[in-house]
C-alpha cells in the first residue's frame, strides 16, 4: 500500500497500540513505527485557516504559487513603519515554507527559510518552487509548488500537543510534552519522535470519552504536565481553550488526527499554534466537501488511489499482477484471499460498490488496464444491487474507446446475468474487444487468473462464452495468439 504524510503522533501510537499495550491517563507513552493508513491531508495553510476558524490562534500566513507573488506578499504584509521620513522601508522576519505533505522539512533540506525582505522572498521562492523535497519522513522526494510566507515568532517555549484515535480503547486520545520542535529557523531541539525514545516519560496522554467529550480538568491537567504555571501567565488559560477548541475541531469535521508542533508560548504568555497535521476520515467525506475541495496534492499519493478517488472508487494498490475488480469489501478480501491460496499476487484491493455507475466501471478498468504490472484482470461480480449488465457493458465500452490488451477473466453471478452473458457473447463475437474469457466458478476463475499472471496461456475457451455463441448460430472466430 502507498502513504501520505503523516504527523508522528500517529505513527507512534500506531504501533504503540500493535504491541498491545494499554494506557491511563497522564501516562507516558513509547514509540513505534507502525504501517500506512489513507486519510486525507492538507496543506499548513487551509489546516491553519480551519483553526482559525474553530477559535485556534495561530500566525499570519500567505500562499504564493511563483516568486513574483511571494515577493509582493512580503513587501505588502511583512513591512513596518519607520520613524524617520525617505527611510528605506523596514521588514519584520518571515518564514517561507514549502506546501509539501511530510514533517521534517527544516531538518536542514531547504523546505523552511528565514526571509528578510522582498528580494530574499522572491529569490527563495524561485529557487523552491518547482522542485521535490526530500525529508525524514518523506522516503522519496516529494514535489510541490506553493510556498507559505508565515510571520516569524519570537518564542519562550516550544511545546507539542496532537489528538488522534487510539485503536486500543476506540476513542480519541489527547497527546502532550513539553518538548516541540519543528518550526523554527536554527532551532538546535530534537523532534519529538526522538524525544519519544530518549524520554518517554515527558510524553503524557488524555483518554476521551467519546460520550461525554474532552473535560476541562483534562485539559487542566494537561496543560500543567506541559509545565504551565495557572497562576503565572495567561498561557494556561489559553492553553485549556485551544484543546478544548483543538476537540471541537477534530469532532467537527471528522479528523482522525490533529497535530501541533510546534504549539508556541510567546514571551507575553500567549499560546500559539505555530504549525500543524490535519488528516481527516476517507469514509466522512461526504460531510465535509469543503474540505476535500482544498485537499493537499495528489502527487505524493499512488496515482492510481488519486484517479480512484477523484470518482468514489474504493482503491488500494499493491504490488502483485492480477488486478482485482470486485462489488463489496468482503467479497473483493475473500478474491484476495483465494487469490493468495493459489499461489498469486494481487495488484489492488478495487471495491466498485453495490451501485457504481457505467462510467465508474470503465474508470476501475481503465485503472487495471494502465497498470504495467498488471498482467490479468480478474472481474468478480456478484450481482445485487449492481446489476450483472452494467459490468457487462462498461467492459465492452472501454474496449471499444481505449481497448484492453490485458487478459481479462469475467466472473459474473446474480441479477441480470443471462443479459450480461449475451451482451458479452454477442458484441465479442461481433469484432475484436480482447481477450475476455467468461467463467461460471470462482475456483476455476482464480486458477485461470494465477496460471495467465504465471505466463500459461494454454486455457481452453470459456465453455459459458462457447455455449453463448453456439445458441446463437454463430460461428467461433480463430484468432492466433489469444482466445476468447
Amino acid at each position: 500500500m502507498f502513504a501520505t504524510a503523516r504527523g508522528v503522533a500517529q505513527r507512534r501510537f500506531r504501533g504503540w497500540n500493535a504491541a498491545g499495550r494499554t494506557s491511563t491517563a497522564s501516562t507516558a507513552a513509547t514509540t513505534s513505527v507502525g504501517g500506512a493508513i489513507r486519510n486525507l491531508n492538507l496543506h499548513e495553510y487551509p489546516s491553519m485557516e480551519l483553526m482559525r476558524e474553530h477559535g485556534i490562534r495561530t500566525p499570519r500566513g500567505y500562499l504564493a504559487s511563483n516568486p513574483e507573488e511571494a515577493g509582493a506578499l512580503f513587501r505588502r504584509n511583512f513591512s513596518r513603519d519607520s520613524e524617520e521620513k525617505n527611510q528605506e522601508p523596514i521588514f519584520h522576519e518571515a518564514v517561507l515554507k514549502a506546501q509539501v505533505l511530510s514533517g521534517g522539512r527544516n531538518s536542514g533540506v531547504g523546505g523552511v527559510l528565514l526571509v528578510s525582505n522582498p528580494e530574499e522572498a522572491h529569490e527563495f521562492a524561485e529557487q523552491m518552487l518547482g522542485h521535490k523535497l526530500l525529508t525524514q519522513q518523506a522516503t522519496e522526494k516529494v514535489p510541490y509548488h506553493q510556498v507559505m510566507l508565515v510571520e516569524r515568532l519570537r518564542l519562550k517555549r516550544e511545546l507539542y500537543v496532537s489528538i488522534l484515535m487510539d485503536r486500543n480503547s476506540q476513542s480519541p486520545i489527547l497527546i502532550g510534552s513539553a518538548y516541540g520542535w519543528g518550526s523554527h529557523i536554527n532551532n538546535s531541539g530534537r523532534s519529538i519522535a526522538d524525544i519519544a525514545r530518549s524520554r518517554p516519560d515527558s510524553i503524557y496522554t488524555e483518554h476521551i470519552d467519546i460520550v461525554d467529550g474532552l473535560e476541562t480538568d483534562q485539559c487542566e491537567r494537561m496543560a500543567e504536565n506541559l509545565g504551565l504555571d495557572p497562576n503565572s501567565t495567561p498561557a494556561f488559560d489559553q492553553a485549556v481553550t485551544m484543546m478544548t477548541n483543538l476537540y471541537s475541531m477534530f469532532t467537527k469535521c471528522d479528523c482522525t488526527m490533529i497535530e501541533v508542533n510546534t504549539l508556541g508560548e510567546t514571551h507575553a504568555g500567549d499560546i500559539v499554534a505555530v504549525d500543524a497535521k490535519v488528516q481527516f476520515d476517507d469514509n466522512a467525506l461526504f460531510r465535509q466537501e469543503r474540505i476535500v475541495a482544498q485537499r493537499g496534492d495528489w502527487h505524493p499519493q499512488d496515482p492510481r488511489e488519486a484517479r480512484a478517488m477523484r470518482e468514489g472508487i474504493d482503491y488500494i494498490g499493491m504490488d502483485g499482477s492480477i488486478g482485482c475488480m470486485v462489488n463489496g469489501a468482503g467479497l473483493a478480501m475473500a478474491t484476495m484471499d483465494l487469490i493468495h491460496s493459489k499461489g498469486g499476487a494481487p495488484s489492488n484491493f478495487l471495491d466498485v460498490g453495490g451501485g457504481a455507475s457505467e462510467h465508474q466501471v470503465k474508470t476501475a478498468l481503465a485503472i487495471l488496464e494502465a497498470d504495467p504490472r498488471v498482467k490479468v484482470i480478474l472481474v468478480n461480480i456478484f450481482g445485487g444491487l449492481m446489476r450483472c449488465d452494467v459490468i457487462a457493458n462498461g467492459i465492452l465500452d472501454v474496449s471499444r474507446e481505449i481497448g484492453i490488451q490485458t487478459p481479462m477473466v469475467l466472473r459474473l453471478q446474480g441479477t441480470n446475468y443471462e443479459e450480461a452473458k449475451a451482451l458479452i457473447a454477442e458484441q465479442h463475437c461481433g469484432e475484436f474487444y480482447g481477450d475476455i474469457r467468461l467463467v461460471d466458478d470462482l475456483d476455476e476463475a482464480a486458477n485461470m487468473a494465477v496460471a495467465i499472471a504465471e505466463g500459461d496461456d494454454s486455457l481452453a475457451i470459456s465453455a459459458l462464452v462457447r455455449d453463448a455463441v453456439i445458441a446463437k448460430g454463430m460461428a467461433i472466430p480463430r484468432f492466433e495468439g489469444f482466445s476468447l
